[in-house]
Order: structure tokens, then sequence, then C-alpha cells
């Protein structure tokens, strides 16, 4: 195992784990949607979701003095939020690899709370219901409304390009997303004062 991280990389499950259970200077951020982080998060862990990032991202370079490793679902969300934090000079964040789903799978130990679907399945229950409704008003209704089918698969392929989702920023903000743990001034506050102690 190694002693340091290196500036940037990319972390195994193994490796963020023995530095947990080591009670190194590490903060683990996870960027995932509230609902989903009170689904299940990493015990520890401080949720600051992707989407209210650009806006706090000053506030938390100045909180995060310590290295830190970013989690999500998967780890695009990570990637994300990682170029956000490196556009705040933070050099020393890292990417959990395979996110929390790795982690899992590794029978890591999580915190569990109500069980909520993910974004990305969000994601791909609407994006397939819109597929299917727009290909059944288009041969039963008018043609022109299988337009709709035509749209979301020229979006999904625009994320997969972009290895970003204009719709997963849409479904984040709704209230089946929001949770009480996105109060970003008590995250801050939370990350500031471990820093300190």
């Amino acid at each position: 195992m190694q002693d340091q991280l290196v500036i940037g990389e990319i972390v195994d499950v193994e490796t963020a784990s023995q530095l947990v259970e080591r009670h190194e200077r590490i903060k683990l951020i996870d960027v995932r949607t509230p609902a989903e982080f009170e689904s299940a998060h990493i015990p520890g862990s401080y949720n600051v979701p992707l989407d209210l990032l650009p806006e706090h991202r000053d506030e938390l370079s100045d909180a995060l003095r310590s290295p830190a490793i970013l989690i999500c679902r998967s780890g695009a969300r990570a990637r994300q939020a990682a170029q956000v934090l490196r556009e705040a000079r933070l050099d020393h964040i890292h990417i959990l690899d395979g996110g929390i789903a790795a982690w899992d799978a590794a029978g890591k130990p999580l915190r569990r709370g109500r069980q909520r679907w993910g974004l990305e399945r969000q994601v791909r229950g609407v994006a397939g219901s819109l597929v299917v409704a727009g290909s059944l008003a288009g041969l039963l209704i008018s043609p022109p409304l299988g337009l709709i089918a035509a749209a979301v698969g020229a979006g999904l392929a625009f994320s997969a390009v972009t290895d970003t989702c204009g719709m997963a920023t849409v479904l984040a903000k709704l209230p089946y997303n929001r949770g009480a743990t996105c109060d970003m001034r008590e995250v801050v506050a939370r990350l500031t004062t471990s820093e300190i102690s």
C-alpha cells in the first residue's frame, strides 16, 4: 500500500479503505444527490452534491486543506467534481475508482438509510419512458411525435460523448433528490472544524 497519495490519482477501494481505517487526514466527499447519499454512504463521508459544487467551490477550497477522495456512484460525477475543484487550485483531489458501487461490491462498510433510486437509474427510467412514449405516439397518433424518441436518443449520445448529462442535472434538482443533508454551510463548517482538530 502507498504511504502517500500521488496528486490527482485514481484511488482503488482497498487503498481508500486502508487510509480510512488508519485515520489518515483524508476527507471523503460524496458528490451524489442528497437522496442517493441518504440511501447509502461511506461512514464519515461528507455530502457535497455536484450541482451545488460550482457555487461553493471557493468555500470548499478554503475548508479542504488535507487530501480528499471524491465519490459518486461509478466515477463519472466524481471526475466532473474533480475538474471543478482543480479550477479552484485544489490539486490534492482524488477519485474513488468505481465509486460507491465498487466500495459496496468489495463488502466495505456503508451506512444505509431510506432506499431510493440513484440518479443514474432515474435517468435510465425517464429516458426509456420518453423513448417508448415517443415511439408509440409516432406510430399510433402522429409520425412527428416520434421525434421525441429521436431527441432523447440524441441527448443520450451527446451525454456519452461529453461525459455529462443534462437530464441528470435537471433530475437532481427535483424534491425527490433533495434532503436535509445538502446544507452547504453546515458541510463547510464541519469540514473546516475537522481540518482544525
